[in-house]
């Protein structure tokens, strides 16, 4: 296998727990480089290609809850090898800056904190699944889960407001479809992922940044641009 540590372009990573607003910012952050002339990739994890994309349709769909802890680990390490080979790795030897929301922090979060999948072979997945790319640089939007689960019970209750066909429509479209099987997850679950989260920026403390995301979209968006600043 191939190791790929010395790559011309930068790597940007956004996590955090869901409605945290991580791809809300993630974009905003695409939108500002590109306005200043630099060439920029934005993808989603799991998804970004097409085989990608089809293993997210099984990961996120609601009919699927006997898929065991394992399983589910595996198939989002799936999907991220495909996107690395086919998108990141082609695009970071370019030189381009590729940002993608979510990357393997989510899994180690997730499937390790939050399922309780042993580290250290969640880590040995990680290597072979991305070919040792590493983000330059990670923000961890960090939002307490009390306040997670409030936005999430507001855009169920949008949601409901909506007729069956518009449901339809929006359906798979971040906070303006219904629920995916990953959000229905409960309080105890989040509070898991998030200290995995603040737990593996203490480990990382040059690549992680936390940012406190009870704060204003506009008032993220800065902080996070002052750091880019930094590093481009």
């Amino acid at each position: 296998m191939e190791i790929h540590k010395h790559l011309t372009g930068k790597f940007i990573t956004f996590e955090g727990i869901d409605f945290s607003g991580k791809s809300v910012q993630a974009e905003l952050l695409t939108k500002r480089l590109d306005s200043t002339g630099k060439v920029v990739q934005l993808f989603r994890e799991p998804g970004g290609t097409e085989i990608s994309e089809k293993i997210r349709d099984i990961l996120l769909d609601r009919r699927w809850d006997a898929m065991s802890h394992i399983t589910e680990m595996l198939l989002y390490s799936a999907a991220r090898a495909q996107l690395v080979e086919e998108k990141i790795l082609p695009a970071l030897k370019q030189g381009h800056i590729v940002i993608c929301d979510r990357f393997y922090d989510s899994t180690t979060a997730y499937q390790g904190y939050g399922r309780g999948i042993d580290i250290d072979v969640i880590e040995r997945i990680h290597a072979i699944a991305t070919a040792g790319v590493v983000p330059d640089v990670t923000f961890v939007l960090d939002l307490p889960p009390e306040i997670a689960l409030s936005r999430q019970a507001n855009v169920q209750h949008s949601n409901s407001l909506k007729s069956p066909e518009t449901r339809e429509q929006s359906s798979g479209m971040g906070r303006e479809g219904e629920l995916d099987r990953l959000e229905l997850q409960g309080l105890e679950f989040y509070q898991r992922v998030r200290q995995g989260y603040l737990l593996l920026a203490k480990q990382h403390p040059q690549r992680m940044h936390v940012i406190d995301a009870t704060q204003t979209i506009e008032t993220i968006h800065q902080k996070i641009w002052k750091i880019i600043t930094q590093i481009l």
